[in-house]
């Protein structure tokens, strides 16, 4: 066990809990949490929808003294277990967590425009040709609508479609990540 020391650490949750891990953390235990959250668009089943995912799934940061509170810490309901490497619970440095709140609100969903540009490789989301690969031609925004680069019985094919029938095929949180942090810096600059 280590010494009762007031400091940021992380918890990890169970699967698609982090928003109620934090909730009873804050509401149980009194605890400062902080769980940035996205909103993006994501292809699914039933086409494309949007959704509000944890920027870091399965995770959250808790600041506690790990000695005091631990055990409530780990039944809280949503949390699995604080991290640890053997008997160590690691301690997350207070420069990472405010450059990180800089960045991310805590209690705000930042939303993420998945922004097209031409060239860029789609999937069609919806319709008689959901789920085949397309290229970006022209975007048209006063229409919402897209051109794009179909191929149709081996032939190309220019077909124009609304924005939300098509995804960037590159829209996992790992492949916007860079574009992510380049337009958050951007809006910083320009406020």
């Amino acid at each position: 066990m280590q010494p009762s020391l007031t400091a940021w650490y992380v918890a990890r949750t169970k699967p698609k809990h982090e928003h109620i891990a934090a909730a009873n953390l804050r509401k149980q235990l009194g605890l400062e949490v902080f769980s940035p959250r996205l909103r993006l668009e994501k292809l699914t089943k039933r086409g494309l929808v949007s959704v509000t995912d944890s920027l870091f799934p399965c995770y959250i940061f808790v600041h506690c003294s790990v000695g005091d509170q631990m055990n409530q810490i780990q039944h809280t309901s949503g949390v699995s277990h604080l991290v640890h490497f053997g008997g160590i619970i690691p301690k997350v440095a207070n420069d990472v967590i405010a450059e990180l709140r800089e960045w991310f609100e805590s209690e705000e969903v930042m939303v993420v425009d998945s922004n097209l540009a031409i060239g860029d490789e789609v999937t069609l989301a919806v319709g008689a040709f959901s789920g085949m690969s397309a290229s970006v031609l022209k975007c048209l925004p006063a229409k919402k609508r897209v051109q794009i680069l179909l191929e149709v019985l081996g032939q190309p094919t220019m077909v124009e479609v609304e924005r939300e029938a098509i995804v960037l095929k590159k829209s996992s949180l790992a492949d916007m990540a860079p574009f992510l942090a380049a337009s958050i810096r951007q809006e910083r600059v320009s406020a």
